[in-house]
């Protein structure tokens, strides 16, 4: 299942995640830092998106009060409300 998620607070505009159950399937930063995501993503592929969501929920960015693992955490708790 894929979910768009609409970045709040963060250079990034956008989450997609792709679901399998529980699993990540992959995930996609639109906009942001390049690098910074593209690691996020690599790093998540495969993992179970509960564990994501405890590492990465309530992470900031600078002077920020979200950030974009923070905006993944939220994107992952949606898409899975929208599972059941």
């Amino acid at each position: 299942m894929e979910y768009v998620h609409k970045n709040q607070g963060t250079c990034s505009l956008q989450t997609i995640v792709d679901l399998d159950g529980d699993t990540i399937r992959s995930v996609r930063f639109v906009g942001g830092c390049d690098g910074n995501t593209k690691g996020i993503c690599a790093l998540v592929k495969g993992m179970k998106a509960d564990e994501v969501v405890a590492r990465c929920k309530g992470v900031t960015c600078g002077r920020k009060s979200t950030s974009c693992p923070d905006q993944l955490a939220q994107a992952l708790e949606e898409a899975q409300a929208r599972q059941k």
